[in-house]
């Protein structure tokens, strides 16, 4: 089955460099556009007795944080000469979000790295676990070796 547009999640880690990698493989032997996302995970701080805050002075506002991100964004695809790439930058929970923006940006596979994690790392869940669950096309794990 060949792929015709493919998301890929890029969290600007060091790791990133792997799955922009394994993600231009890809597009390169299906011909497949690209769509680079990130998700701004924009908690709000929690207090004592784990209850949100009400938004402290020192909060940074949230279109502030979108413009970084896509500046790295940007950044990012350029460094790794990924040019004719669509670039989506959102605000929210990563699994629940690049699954979205997967599906409404008609993707047939996403990219997303992933720790291969065990035991209770497991259980509290993950990126490349949430998206594997939630995503409506095919999910290719980059594996990312542990340091």
């Amino acid at each position: 089955m060949a792929y015709s547009k493919i998301a890929v999640a890029i969290d600007f880690s060091p790791t990133a460099d792997v799955v922009i990698q394994r993600a231009l493989d890809m597009a390169h032997n299906n011909a497949a556009l690209l769509c680079l996302t990130h998700i701004v995970d924009h908690l709000p701080p929690m207090g004592f007795g784990e209850e949100p805050l009400i938004a402290p002075d020192w909060m940074i506002p949230e279109n502030t944080l979108l413009q970084e991100a896509e500046k790295s964004l940007n950044n990012f695809a350029l460094t790794h000469a990924v040019i004719a790439a669509e670039q989506v930058v959102a605000v929210g929970t990563p699994h629940h979000e690049i699954a979205r923006i997967a599906a409404e940006k008609n993707c047939d596979l996403i990219v997303v790295g992933s720790h291969g994690r065990h035991g209770v790392r497991l259980l509290l869940g993950s990126t490349a676990n949430g998206v594997l669950h939630h995503a409506l096309c095919d999910v290719l794990a980059v594996r990312i070796p542990n340091e």
